[in-house]
């Protein structure tokens, strides 16, 4: 496949990873909004490059919503109907939209009446990618705090966040390195690999970022000491990214690597580099050890903020 997906071919990982497995399908969410469908037309072109399955899902959100026999029940069924008709029409609708981008690609849909999050996160255990957009209508996917963090939070396998460059007309960036966010511990190392194996697939170049400090001292006191201060911070933490990155280097030669080390503020140069990258790879937890909603604040900072798609990646 030509375009930003490159070539159609699947991403080296442990032969012992449940989400490679040739069941393991890309898991998108709909809701019929504009950033629903800018993610949908995004899955659609990554289920084809990785020779996927793509399944189209759309929550209703209405658990608890009827009480059989009580005083509501008729307007409760009303809304039921009302809601379970809008997402048959926005299942429908997605299902024409992925078949004319990507027609070699099987799709399978599912309308349900479970919370849109935990729809999602239980899809993530077996899915190859979980895909949401990060805007969403007055629907299921439209809570950025709460449906899409606890998505990227909760969610057993690497999940997608499409972001559009607002800089560039609202559009996907097309081209562009891929990056990754590098820290100093193992859980990066899920992330590194993902990278690579996505850099290798859109032939382009790979740019680690590894930042000393998880900190942002780059706004103190109203100054910004961030251009002032923050540098290279020496040979030990070069040394880290080179030795995260280089059995990789060996698995995927024809990857070009360029590395960059910072002092702190790793949200802060991550978002800079995603005005130029086509994807932004990060792990789900950085040195902290955030847990629940707190996934890390890097990552939280990208999935909201980031001018081109984030994945999150979980060890």
């Amino acid at each position: 496949m030509a375009g930003i997906f490159g070539k159609r071919t699947r991403p080296v990982r442990s032969e012992d990873d449940a989400h490679i497995l040739a069941s393991a399908r890309v898991i998108v969410g709909v809701d019929g909004s504009p950033g629903s469908d800018m993610a949908l037309r995004w899955a659609a072109r990554f289920a084809d490059a990785h020779r996927r399955e793509l399944c189209i899902v759309h929550g209703m959100n209405l658990t608890g919503t009827t009480w059989p026999g009580g005083a509501y029940s008729v307007g409760s069924i009303s809304v039921v109907d009302a809601a379970r008709a809008h997402g048959e029409q926005a299942i429908m609708r997605a299902e024409r939209v992925a078949h004319a981008i990507a027609p070699e690609v099987p799709v399978s849909t599912e309308v349900v009446t479970d919370n849109a999050a935990a729809l999602l996160i239980d899809h993530s255990t077996g899915a190859f990618a979980v895909v949401i957009g990060a805007t969403g209508s007055a629907g299921t996917l439209a809570h950025l705090g709460s449906t899409l963090l606890s998505v990227v939070a909760h969610a057993h396998g690497p999940v997608v966040v499409v972001r559009a460059d607002p800089k560039a007309g609202g559009t996907v960036h097309s081209s562009g390195p891929v990056v990754v966010g590098i820290d100093g511990g193992p859980t990066s190392d899920a992330a590194i690999a993902a990278a690579f194996a996505e850099a290798a697939r859109r032939d382009v170049e790979l740019v680690a970022v590894h930042v000393f400090n998880d900190q942002n001292f780059g706004h103190y006191a109203g100054y910004d000491t961030l251009r002032l201060a923050d540098g290279n911070p020496g040979e030990a933490e070069n040394a880290i990214v080179a030795e995260r990155i280089a059995g990789w280097q060996e698995k995927f030669p024809e990857v070009r690597v360029a590395r960059n080390s910072y002092a702190f503020a790793p949200g802060e140069h991550l978002l800079k580099w995603s005005e130029s990258a086509q994807l932004v790879v990060v792990g789900s937890r950085g040195r902290g050890g955030f847990t629940g909603m707190l996934f890390g604040s890097t990552a939280n900072t990208l999935v909201q903020h980031a001018s081109c798609p984030v994945m999150v990646v979980h060890p």
